[in-house]
Order: C-alpha cells, then structure tokens, then sequence
C-alpha cells in the first residue's frame, strides 16, 4: 500500500461517513472541499454543511468555492498535488482539467448500482420506483453525469419499511466501507465500462412531486411516502386542511366502492383512504405548524365531520 496524499469533496450529511473513514485510515487528507454556506431554517442565517464541519472539527482545511471552473481555483487546487480526489454527494460539477489534475484523477461514491440511477436522488427514485436491490457503485470519474467506468459495486436490499432517510444512513454507511476497501490499492484495481443501454435518470426532488394523486394504486402511494421521508414529505388535503403525511400502508380492497380520494373510515389505527387499487391507511400526519403524531392522537384533536 502506497500512503495518499487526498483531497475530499463532498457536502450533506451523506458524505461525511467516508470522510470519517478516510481520517482514520492511514491516508492524509490535506484538503476538504464542500459547497459555500447556505442560509437555512425559519432565520435564514447562514450554515455550515455538515462536510465542512466534520472537517473543521478535526482541523482541516476547508476551501467552498462558488465552482472550480475559474483559474485561481484550479491553481489553488493543483498546489495541493493530491493523489486522488474522492468525491461524494459534493454537488458542483467537475471540468476536466480539475478530473485530471491528482495523479489518480477522481473518485466518486454514488448511491445506486450504475448504470441504474444516474444523478441528483437516486435514492428516493429507487424506492419510488419499486425496485427491490439498490447500492453503492465506486466510479472513476469522467465528465459525463455518473457515467464513469465502475472499479467496484455493492449492493442492499431495499426492505419494505425503508424510508428515504433509512436506506440513505444504510448507504452511507456502506458508501464508506466501499471506499476504505478499494482505497489501498485503489491504482491496482480494475475498471469496467458501464453499460448505457440500462442507464435510468434520477432527477432532482421537487416539492412539487409532495401530492398524493388518489387515481394512483396504494402501493404507488405508500412508496412516495416511504421516498419523500423526510423530503419533501408527502401531502394531501383532509378535513379542510393540508396534512403532510410521513407514514402509511397500502391495503387491499374488501370489495369497498368508493371514488378515488374517499374516506372510507377513520379509526385510531389510521385514516383510509381509497385510491385507484386498494386503499391506503394513513398512519402518522403532520398539521400545518405542528410536529409529526399517530392519527390516534390526530383523531383525539380532531373530530372529522
């Protein structure tokens, strides 16, 4: 094993286990790379990402360009002579004179099995698609988006309860264990070409994806709801007011005829709600300026007409 010299650029909390990781390993990380302060929350002040302060708390350079496209911030990162860039979730695009600047170009960790999955939420489209594996692909980067050859894969189930945010803490997880597996002899190990003609596209979340469409199937409905956990959170509009809704199931129909968006019954176990195929019960809603309950404690307010 060669020892690295390694620069990391990454941004959200997803990132910041295999920066953890890589401050632990033998490997020197002289450098953090993350997006500039946000400002975030009902005060709008500026944040920190979580890369950022990860980094800060165990003293190493941060740099937050605004992009890495103009010349003072390609000679900033060239003095660095790294030997790899290990790039996660960062969230700014890479031009090529940056991808060939380490001696071993750059490194991405992405959240689904490539070439399924391309792009910004992989995660969330994976469950609302129905699919039933997902992973982490180790990709050496190119300047196409998550096009890059494959030098390693792993792959999870995604499990009935999953949320958005469970299956994102699993793959963080295993985003790291990948890495720390692959960097030692990281110029050693093989590549492969993906394969485009099995490339799906993961675009961006929207807030406005949140509504529940009732003429679609329960099962369709409950996945949007597991995706959208914890953002955007899914919506609809109940008893004369809009509720998030961070938690249901999809039941089959007893033979009830009812129009799609009907309530069938309300009751301490959930609200039911027909849809195109089967009914979806809702199990824990949000009030606009309240915090997420059980519909027990919903309907113990709240008495629908």
């Amino acid at each position: 094993m060669t020892k690295k010299r390694i620069i990391f650029a990454g941004t959200p909390e997803f990132s910041v286990p295999c920066l953890h990781a890589l401050l632990a390993s033998q490997h020197t990380v002289c450098a953090v790379y993350t997006q500039p302060d946000r400002k975030a929350g009902r005060g709008r002040k500026l944040q920190a990402s979580p890369v950022k302060l990860a980094a800060l708390a165990q003293g190493i350079e941060v740099y937050q360009p605004v992009n890495l496209k103009t010349s003072d911030v390609q000679s900033q990162l060239a003095a660095l002579q790294a030997d790899v860039m290990i790039v996660v979730a960062y969230g700014l695009l890479l031009p090529k004179v940056v991808l060939e600047m380490p001696r071993l170009g750059c490194v991405n960790i992405h959240a689904s099995l490539l070439p399924r999955w391309r792009g910004a939420a992989p995660i969330q489209r994976a469950i609302l698609a129905g699919d039933q594996k997902t992973g982490i692909t180790l990709m050496k980067m190119d300047v196409g988006l998550d096009t890059g050859a494959i030098i390693q894969c792993q792959s999870c189930d995604i499990l009935p309860e999953d949320t958005g945010q469970t299956l994102h803490d699993r793959l963080a997880t295993m985003g790291a264990d990948i890495l720390m597996n692959a960097i030692d002899d990281l110029e050693h190990l093989p590549v492969t070409a993906q394969n485009d003609r099995h490339m799906t596209y993961a675009k961006k979340l929207l807030k406005s994806e949140a509504s529940l469409d009732w003429n679609s199937p329960a099962d369709v409905l409950e996945r949007q709801v597991r995706a959208f956990n914890p953002w955007p959170v899914s919506q609809t509009t109940l008893f004369k007011q809009t509720l998030r809704i961070w938690e249901a199931q999809a039941l089959p129909n007893t033979g009830i005829s009812e129009s799609n968006g009907s309530l069938i019954q309300c009751h301490r176990q959930g609200i039911d709600v027909m849809t195109s195929k089967g009914i979806l019960r809702l199990l824990t809603v949000q009030k606009a300026g309240g915090k997420p309950i059980s519909v027990g404690d919903f309907l113990n307010a709240h008495h629908p007409s």
